[in-house]
């Protein structure tokens, strides 16, 4: 999730404690006000981007990000990055079903300066404030559009609502060298695109990016080929605006195959990330050991992209790390289980994405179990080493954010919703034992592989599964203002 876990490994004592306009183009950021009718605009078959229709849920945690209105489909993405201007170009293709009537459409975006907007090829008005995107032109529900913006300026992050000690700003941020890369979770997308910026909306995406000579650019999905300069990524998987991303830099690139011959594709850059390559090779093995624990990985490829940030983020089939780490082999050794944290979101986030950010406990209790299973299992730890940390980390962090099921706004993904829900797989582990708990797991992102999910189909899910009753103690662990006591389910 958006972020290594800030605090030590259990065997250890817990550690817890818009954009610039073009200065010589209209100060409203408003394309043309004119609306010219297309009716030679071709019509569209819309069933073709059908795995990415979503059943929109406006957030309560970030209510102002995203839009139940809303349903993206698909979005094609035709980028230009410009490092000696600090220019990014685009034009934004949504393929948008809106889920009722409305007098226009509304997304998120940050305030670039937009050159045009068509909607099924008649040019419409396109205003940008306050970070929102206003495109006015009726809609009908469920009868899909084809919205297609142009724009220009330079990208600007956004505050990220939480206090972790590795807290950045989310979303597009350029680089010294002048290169870029994003991390934005629980938002940000709209940063670099106009975009529903909430987990519940899914859609596919083609996204081609074109960079000077000598540049390469990553993005999430499956490499689809390079022209020239302009480099291509698809994902015929949905995917969550959270979870793409987007890498500009002289990077070295480096393929490999994991398990039953999956491509990935590591992105680096030689001299800096040259002590961070081993725990990149490692991907195979650690792909290799997730599999056996939770069934076939979900994508049809993946890899990594190393970036100037102190964070790690589970970009769907591209994961962005963070370079920014301490010079001692055993913080290189944690980078790698990091690596193997984001690797294991890809089954629990990724494939199964939480439908509000209520539920990334959803994402990170799953997540984190995983990368602690791997340590002990790695390093031969006692049981007995597990349990005792998960309950003291369990305890204190209770204590300073609250339980798990009702997180804070400004507390975002902080401690309590990777180690508190990581507790409470443990005691449902113990209540099964191996092969059961493991079962239930892979069945759980198996079975709902693509999908948005919540603790009531969650609770129903491990209820139905079991065939026993764990309504009280998921519950009690996801809500309870102290450490739960062992709850027995017969």
């Amino acid at each position: 999730m958006r972020h290594r876990l800030p605090m030590a490994l259990f065997l250890t004592p817990l550690l817890v404690a818009g954009c610039t306009a073009d200065p010589a183009a209209p100060a409203s950021g408003t394309s043309s006000p004119t609306t010219t009718p297309s009716p030679t605009a071709p019509a569209v078959d819309y069933t073709v981007w059908q795995a990415g229709q979503s059943t929109p849920v406006a957030d309560p945690i970030y209510p102002a990000r995203g839009t139940d209105a809303v349903d993206v489909l698909h979005y094609g993405l035709e980028l230009e990055w410009a490092p000696s201007t600090k220019t990014l170009t685009g034009t934004a293709t949504l393929r948008i079903r809106p889920t009722r009537d409305a007098a226009d459409l509304v997304l998120d975006f940050m305030p670039y300066q937009v050159d045009g907007v068509t909607l099924d090829g008649s040019t419409v008005t396109g205003t940008v404030a306050k970070e929102k995107l206003t495109v006015a032109a009726p809609v009908v529900g469920d009868k899909p559009v084809t919205l297609v913006v142009k724009y220009h300026g330079t990208p600007k992050a956004t505050p990220m609502p939480s206090h972790r000690s590795d807290a950045e700003k989310l979303g597009l941020t350029v680089t010294k060298e002048g290169g870029l890369w994003t991390m934005q979770e629980p938002f940000g997308a709209f940063t670099w695109y106009p975009a529903n910026d909430q987990p519940s909306d899914e859609a596919l995406y083609d996204i081609t990016v074109t960079v000077p000579a000598g540049w390469s650019a990553i993005a999430s999905g499956t490499p689809a080929g390079q022209s020239g300069n302009a480099f291509t990524y698809r994902s015929a998987d949905p995917v969550a605006t959270y979870l793409t991303t987007l890498a500009v830099g002289k990077y070295q690139k480096l393929t490999a195959k994991g398990p039953r011959g999956v491509p990935l594709t590591y992105w680096y850059r030689k001299g800096a990330d040259d002590k961070l390559l081993p725990y990149l090779k490692k991907s195979p093995t650690y792909l290799a050991w997730l599999e056996k624990k939770f069934g076939v990985y979900p994508f049809p490829s993946g890899g990594v992209v190393v970036v100037d940030s102190e964070s790690g983020m589970e970009t769907q089939q591209m994961i962005t790390m963070g370079r920014k780490i301490e010079n001692s082999k055993a913080r290189r050794d944690r980078w790698g289980t990091d690596l193997l944290h984001e690797y294991a979101h890809h089954w629990f986030g990724d494939s199964v994405t939480p439908t509000t950010w209520t539920d990334v406990w959803l994402n990170e209790g799953w997540a984190n179990y995983a990368q602690d299973l791997y340590t002990k299992e790695t390093q031969h730890l006692s049981e007995a080493s597990l349990d005792r940390y998960l309950r003291d980390a369990d305890a204190a962090l209770r204590k300073k954010l609250g339980p798990p099921g009702k997180p804070n706004p400004k507390n975002f993904a902080e401690g309590n919703v990777y180690i508190c829900p990581e507790a409470m797989l443990r005691e449902i582990h113990k209540q099964l034992g191996d092969k059961k708990f493991f079962a239930l797991a892979r069945a759980w992102v198996q079975e709902q592989h693509n999908t948005q999910q919540d603790r009531a189909s969650f609770i129903a899910f491990v209820n139905k599964q079991t065939g026993r009753d764990f309504t009280k103690l998921i519950n009690t662990w996801l809500d309870s203002k102290t450490t739960p006591r062992s709850i027995t389910v017969k």
